[in-house]
């Protein structure tokens, strides 16, 4: 099939209109006309991960982050981006990022934490104006648990090496909000629409200073999102069952915790 039949089906469950302003979701490497029989789907494009892709005979990537967030300059070898765009062209591999145009879809990245952490009655955190899609989502667990019990499962949920959270005092969880990735910037959001806690991938220092009592939670960025391999892998082999979908190996976050 060609590249195109792939990003039209992506674009179907996560279009571009819902992709935030300044984002880069889309096409990021290659051409639609391209020839594909096998795909990669993965959270972070690395050269391990090109590698990786030409190595098992993909003809192209599909991953959740962008590759090119920022305009290149020059494509060299002097960054990992750049050198990562060289290896797809020289390898004849696609690459297509899903981003927040899946953040933001129904059923996309935020249902799914949604579904993980178990909770019901969901509602956009910040909604697109006359759109079904939004950024972050509230819901409600069907039984309260206490804060303390409550990290600790999500610490096991997400498996999480070092969960940052904000002081516990004993309330009781039962309005949750959610971002994945960086989401920092919908906490007003989700104090304004009364959530018990909210759980994010990034915060802001400042952020535990600022949050009028309510839980905070922070993941991780690549905990928080590491699952999205799964819904791409599915989502792709939904669509069409005669194309090879192979999940990465690699786990690509870049940060180390240190229990010593």
């Amino acid at each position: 099939m060609k590249a195109r039949e792939i990003i039209n089906a992506i674009e179907r469950t996560a279009p571009l209109k819902f992709r935030n302003e300044g984002d880069n979701s889309g096409l990021q490497v290659g051409f639609p006309g391209a020839e594909v029989s096998k795909v990669l789907v993965c959270l972070d494009v690395t050269e391990a991960v090109v590698q990786e892709a030409a190595e098992k005979g993909c003809q192209m990537i599909v991953s959740h982050h962008p590759l090119i967030y920022r305009p290149l300059y020059q494509v060299s070898d002097s960054t990992y981006q750049q050198r990562c765009v060289v290896q797809a062209l020289s390898k004849g591999i696609s690459i297509y990022s899903t981003h927040t145009s899946l953040d933001n879809a129904p059923g996309g990245v935020n249902y799914k934490i949604a579904e993980l952490i178990g909770m019901q009655e969901l509602e956009w955190l910040a909604p697109k104006d006359g759109e079904d899609a939004g950024s972050g989502l509230i819901g409600r667990l069907p039984v309260p648990e206490p804060d303390a019990a409550f990290l600790k499962r999500m610490k096991k949920v997400f498996g999480v090496e070092c969960l940052c959270h904000s002081e516990c005092n004993g309330r009781e969880i039962r309005t949750i909000a959610i971002c994945g990735g960086s989401g920092g910037s919908l906490m007003r959001d989700a104090i304004r629409k009364g959530a018990d806690c909210f759980v994010t991938g990034e915060l802001h220092y400042h952020d535990f200073f600022d949050n009028d009592g309510m839980l905070l939670a922070e993941l991780g960025h690549y905990q928080s999102e590491k699952f999205t391999i799964e819904l791409l892998a599915g989502l792709l082999s939904k669509e069409f069952p005669e194309l090879t979908v192979i999940k990465t190996s690699i786990n690509t976050n870049p940060i180390r915790y240190d229990a010593r």
